[in-house]
């Protein structure tokens, strides 16, 4: 199987060159995603309603690639400000609780200050 390539419609993908998700084979990359809406590129200003969005833009891609977020063994979470954990925290318990792929958070700066999370996720297709 050929590898294949989604896209989101986000502006970013093509100026910054990379796609919003790689499939190869039985796996599916998604890039680091963050809480735009990427129809309209804007983003929420607090913290639990851009990680929701995050899981909305992540689902997407995912269904594109023919899995879902229970197909997710990695994710990998990114936060500019560790006071906004706590208001992350349980998004995350919403949407991962019961599928809980291996994790790691590292609290960096993002690229664009208005963003307070981005997710990145690998899962494994279902054959």
């Amino acid at each position: 199987m050929a590898r294949r390539l989604i896209s989101s419609g986000s502006a970013f993908e093509r100026s910054w060159g990379y796609s919003r998700a790689v499939v190869d084979g039985e796996w599916v990359f998604v890039s680091g995603t963050t809480g735009f809406a990427y129809k309209t590129m804007t983003i929420e200003g607090d913290a639990a309603s851009q990680t929701r969005q995050t899981f909305k833009n992540i689902a997407a891609a995912l269904s594109e690639a023919g899995a879902s977020l229970a197909d997710v063994v990695r994710a990998n979470y990114y936060v500019p400000n560790v006071a906004d954990w706590p208001t992350i925290a349980p998004v995350l318990g919403e949407f991962f609780g019961d599928i809980r792929p291996a994790a790691t958070a590292v609290v960096c700066d993002l690229v664009d200050p208005r963003m307070k999370i981005e997710i990145e996720v690998t899962a494994r297709r279902k054959a």
